[in-house]
């Protein structure tokens, strides 16, 4: 079973459950705990391969990587803790698992907090994408990393974004990055599925005005879902619950707040 740990409210029946992103761990959310924890149950996740979880990979996760093992992974802990429903909170490509749990387990879901989503990739993304896939087992991955982290963030303000993302993906190991790159081979029909279909669930995105690579799909998609909506954190880029703390956890409280 995954790494997890909990943060259980005296009153609140409600949970939280946070889904980092590629490379990082459940520490990623160190902004986010406090102020969340004061209003609900808090569950966060180390994904497999990643973090703590990284250490019971061999012995537990041999099945095939893909994005419905992945995001089981996730609902086997639910299950394990007994949570009947949650809220759930990811960033980055946690938005995409997310996504993915609507599908297989929809009854487990009652809102979304997307952010940073990728919700389709655009040419430049395609291209990295592509240059990825060519040299991942013989480029050492940070190289890979870091070189693919400036391109989504390039400005100095992204900087903390860059370093906390590239001290959690030291962590991985080449085999485990090759692993999860792998899943990009299967992200673009992915996508297209989840543009396509709507989960008619609460949905908030919270996207950076600077996340120039994702914000301007997600301005189409929510034109056209209908429970869905978006809030541009202002001078932030791909990671804004790093960036803007304080807005991405009002932002987000209280929209699960009001669906709870």
């Amino acid at each position: 079973m995954l790494y997890y740990k909990t943060y259980e409210h005296e009153s609140s029946k409600e949970w939280v459950t946070f889904i980092h992103g590629a490379g990082g761990s459940s520490s990623i959310w160190y902004k986010q705990v406090k102020d969340f924890k004061d209003h609900f149950n808090v569950l966060l996740i180390d994904l497999r391969g990643h973090g703590k979880s990284q250490e019971v990979f061999e012995r537990y996760f041999s099945n095939e990587y893909n994005f419905e093992n992945i995001s089981q992974d996730v609902v086997e802990v639910l299950d394990h803790l007994e949570i009947e429903k949650s809220h759930f909170v990811g960033i980055s490509l946690g938005t995409i698992l997310m996504r993915t749990i609507c599908d297989i387990a929809p009854n487990r879901v009652k809102s979304l907090v997307m952010g940073g989503a990728v919700t389709r990739l655009n040419v430049r993304s395609k291209m990295l994408v592509a240059l990825g896939n060519a040299t991942k087992k013989f480029i050492p991955y940070m190289w890979l990393y870091k070189f693919f982290a400036w391109i989504i963030m390039p400005r100095k303000r992204n900087q903390e974004s860059r370093v906390l993302f590239a001290n959690q993906a030291k962590k991985l190991c080449q085999n485990e990055f090759v692993r999860w790159f792998g899943l990009t081979y299967k992200i673009n029909p992915l996508l297209r599925y989840f543009n396509e279909n709507d989960t008619k669930l609460p949905t908030l995105y919270l996207m950076g005005d600077e996340d120039y690579m994702f914000l301007p799909q997600v301005m189409k998609l929510v034109k056209t879902h209908t429970t869905s909506t978006l809030q541009v954190v202002p001078n932030c880029g791909h990671v804004c619950n790093v960036e803007q703390p304080e807005f991405f956890n009002e932002r987000a409280i209280n929209f699960i707040a009001n669906n709870a």
